[in-house]
């Protein structure tokens, strides 16, 4: 096989992949976890059947995949529409932001997806997980620590709390009181990052 046509199977393998994962988190969404089968999921891909368990072991390791595409691809647009880079506690507030409004705007998603990590599977280091993590590690870097993968792993712990907190049946908390929270955690001002309408909550 030729260099050129290596690349061109290449590039076909991560779209096909790339549709799957996005039919799954369109397919939970709207249906959920149980009323998604693979071969739902497939069809809404446009896919072979058998190309789902060629990229993934099962429905859970994709569903976990898809969500941290989704986590990614909106951390990536909104560190890219940051007009001054050089703001790091910007960046930071940005990175905070993007994943508490993922839970809001996609609940149910999110919801399956911090349930998958609670089952046996656990947390699984796919690709999209470790492009998510690099673009986090990064967000920790320019906000200025200076021990990057470890306080990357301290914000994750602390983001995955909130998002638990957010989606807690019967006793949500509220979304601005958590974004309060983890920016005062950062020393971040509260008009950094994409706030939410309204005056913040006041501490009493």
């Amino acid at each position: 096989m030729s260099p050129r046509s290596a690349s061109v199977n290449e590039e076909l393998r991560r779209r096909s992949r790339e549709r799957l994962l996005q039919a799954t988190v369109e397919l939970i969404g709207e249906r959920g976890y149980e009323a998604t089968t693979l071969a739902d999921i497939a069809d809404r891909a446009g896919a072979a059947r058998g190309l789902v368990s060629y990229y993934f072991p099962g429905k859970r390791p994709l569903v976990q995949s898809a969500v941290h595409r989704l986590m990614h691809m909106t951390l990536s647009a909104a560190l890219d529409s940051q007009q001054d880079l050089s703001d790091g506690h910007d960046a930071l507030a940005r990175a905070i932001d993007a994943i508490l409004s993922l839970t809001i705007t996609h609940t149910k998603v999110m919801r399956v997806h911090m349930a998958g990590i609670l089952q046996a599977e656990g947390f699984i280091q796919c690709p999209e997980q470790q492009q998510l993590a690099a673009l986090l590690e990064q967000s920790v870097a320019r906000y200025g620590s200076g021990h990057a993968t470890e306080d990357y792993r301290l914000l994750r712990a602390l983001l995955m709390g909130a998002v638990v907190a957010l989606l807690l049946p019967g006793a949500p908390m509220p979304l601005a009181s958590l974004r309060l929270e983890l920016f005062q955690r950062y020393g971040l001002d509260w008009q950094l990052g994409m706030p939410p309408q309204g005056e913040p909550p006041v501490r009493r």
